[in-house]
């Protein structure tokens, strides 16, 4: 069975720098696209970023890019997501997610995700 165990969420300042953790177990880690996202009470979950199974093609919502970054450390069973410059409407629940019949680039369609994590708090202070 899969689990995906998320860690490194907290309360940071505006501008600051968090890096979330998943590591998955259970399964071989390379057959997964992986991806975040993230969700407040009342609103749709939203997918931030993906990455496919090797780390080579990646996907950024636009109101992360050039601020997020995630990869992948297959050998660590590992996928992170490096956020910088935050900004409180980054605040937010956020998950990590496993796709077990990835395509050539990875999705950003929460339907298409199998696995779940029990997602990790972010809140931007201002």
């Amino acid at each position: 069975q899969v689990q995906l165990v998320e860690s490194g969420g907290g309360l940071v300042q505006a501008g600051g720098s968090l890096r979330l953790s998943c590591v998955l177990s259970g399964r071989a880690f390379t057959r997964y696209a992986m991806g975040w996202f993230r969700q407040n009470p009342g609103k749709e979950r939203e997918c931030v970023a993906a990455i496919n199974w090797a780390g080579s093609i990646t996907f950024y919502a636009d109101s992360v890019k050039d601020r997020f970054t995630i990869s992948r450390d297959n050998a660590k069973n590992t996928v992170y997501l490096q956020m910088n410059s935050l900004k409180r409407e980054d605040t937010a629940d956020y998950y990590c997610a496993a796709d077990r019949n990835p395509g050539f680039s990875p999705q950003s369609t929460e339907s298409l995700y199998d696995y779940w994590g029990q997602g990790t708090q972010v809140t931007v202070s201002s």
